[in-house]
């Protein structure tokens, strides 16, 4: 807002900003708690930035079309789609990286979907579908290292 008119925010933006910054901050600190290792946390970081990343995106100018485009509200199941998976797998890095990469599948399904709508859009939202990906293969890697360590420790 001080440095261009086109940015107005109110009391309630800066609510919101507060609380997906405070949020994110509380999630990766929980995350890395219960992380065993260096990959499941390098994990747990790119899942709670590419949350955060998803929501503010959607808020700010949304991912196809404008922000008021309805087809946007689709991209905020993505997110519950990692919590829901991660949660039934009880925060395990195995069901992590799979419901990950559910959550990947989903984000490039809509993105597609979205592409027909707004080409540009939808290769933006595209890029987020990497982005639970590489969260999905780093949380795979930290399961079987530590499977690997289980064995080798026997």
């Amino acid at each position: 807002m001080r440095y261009t008119p086109q940015v107005r925010w109110d009391e309630t933006d800066f609510l919101v900003m507060g609380l997906m910054l405070g949020g994110m901050g509380l999630a990766a600190e929980w995350l890395i708690r219960r992380s065993p290792n260096l990959g499941s946390r390098a994990a747990s970081v790119v899942s709670v930035l590419t949350v955060f990343l998803t929501i503010w995106a959607n808020l700010a100018v949304g991912m196809i079309g404008s922000e008021d485009n309805p087809f946007n509200l689709l991209f905020a199941g993505v997110p519950v789609i990692a919590l829901i998976g991660s949660a039934m797998a009880r925060f395990k890095p195995r069901g992590m990286a799979i419901s990950h990469g559910a959550a990947a599948a989903a984000q490039a399904g809509i993105a597609a979907m979205g592409a027909q709508i707004d080409a540009r859009g939808g290769t933006f939202s595209a890029l987020f579908a990497g982005l639970w990906l590489i969260a999905a293969v780093l949380y795979w890697l930290a399961a079987s290292r530590a499977e690997g360590a289980a064995t080798s420790s026997r």
